[in-house]
């Protein structure tokens, strides 16, 4: 898996969601109970995940919908680095 978007931004992770679901992009929604759990002050963004396989067109769809700004770097360790 690989992480695309960590964020607390509740708009921001449903238009994520619409896109890559329209797309027929699988993805999880990660840290969703803890975020909840702490009131939203921030200090534990949701991150969402997709496929290390589908990561290349997610993140060109993404920045394609104007969240490019928004992804979060690769790991030096994931294929296609």
């Amino acid at each position: 898996m690989e992480e695309l978007i960590r964020t607390n931004d509740l708009v921001t992770i449903s238009f994520v969601e619409a896109l890559l679901k329209d797309a027929d992009i699988g993805y999880i929604v990660a840290d969703q109970a803890m975020s909840a759990l702490e009131g939203m002050v921030g200090a534990f963004p949701r991150r969402i995940l997709v496929d290390a396989d589908e990561a290349d067109c997610a993140r060109r769809l993404l920045t394609d919908a104007g969240l490019g700004a928004e992804l979060r770097p690769r790991a030096k360790t994931e294929p296609g680095w």
